[in-house]
């Protein structure tokens, strides 16, 4: 077979593959449309729950409260759908991979997809209901706190965001000592400015309250620790080129 034609080959299985993931996502979108409403309502649990007694959220434009809770119900059927994602994903490329970097690559997908979901519900039962507690406690006297929905849903997403991004953190010290970029023995030394380094994300990613910024800071850390303590026992050196 040319070159061409195992480009085109590429491109086909591409294709098809991107379909099955469109597919996928369109069939639980689907599936969980009517309880649109109801997952945003559990989405916005968190910030309903410190509100003060008949608190509620407002919507500012016309097509919001028909959109938000859609754009919810798409987020959720990807959450739920992720696992056949990365799993097309994973059966694109791994033919061109070798033996060791298969043995590599699909726990790192995994341990990934796991620690991210994981920050998404760090955020959710732990960081949501201190953050919105200390925001509606701050709140000036006579200043009723009723935030826009869609304005919520953007601040959800960018905490879920931050925090799933911040449990890689062990992720990517396995790839960084797997590639020989750094060694165990260089992260150890480095610990002192990788905790300033987290409490400076925790400042900038959370409100401006010392209980926010530690809820971020100190999982960084920990994660941090976590990344050295398998890195040193469960990666072995790139082979021999």
């Amino acid at each position: 077979m040319s070159t061409s034609e195992t480009f085109i080959a590429h491109l086909i299985e591409l294709r098809s593959r991107l379909m099955n993931v469109v597919i996928a996502l369109l069939l639980v979108f689907v599936c969980l449309f009517p309880w649109a409403s109801d997952l945003y309502a559990l989405l916005a649990q968190p910030m309903l729950a410190k509100l003060p007694q008949g608190g509620q959220m407002i919507a500012t434009d016309v097509t919001t409260p028909f959109f938000v809770p859609l754009k919810v119900t798409l987020m959720t059927a990807f959450l739920i759908a992720l696992p056949y994602v990365l799993y097309q994903g994973w059966s694109f490329v791994a033919p061109g991979l070798y033996a060791h970097e298969k043995k590599l690559v699909l726990p790192l997908i995994v341990a990934s997809t796991l620690l991210f979901f994981c920050g998404m519900a760090f955020a959710y039962f732990v960081v949501f209901p201190v953050v919105f507690g200390f925001i509606v406690a701050a709140a000036p006297q006579g200043v009723a706190v009723m935030t826009d929905i869609d304005k919520y849903l953007s601040f959800v997403l960018g905490m879920f965001v931050a925090f799933g991004l911040a449990f890689q953190v062990p992720v990517v010290v396995v790839v960084l000592v797997r590639m020989g970029m750094v060694s165990v023995a260089k992260l150890r030394e480095i610990r002192s400015y990788v905790i300033v380094g987290a409490f400076v994300a925790g400042a900038i990613f959370t409100p401006p309250d010392v209980v926010s910024q530690f809820m971020l800071a100190i999982p960084l850390w920990l994660l941090y620790e976590a990344g050295i303590v398998v890195s040193s026992w469960w990666v072995a050196p790139p082979p021999a080129k």
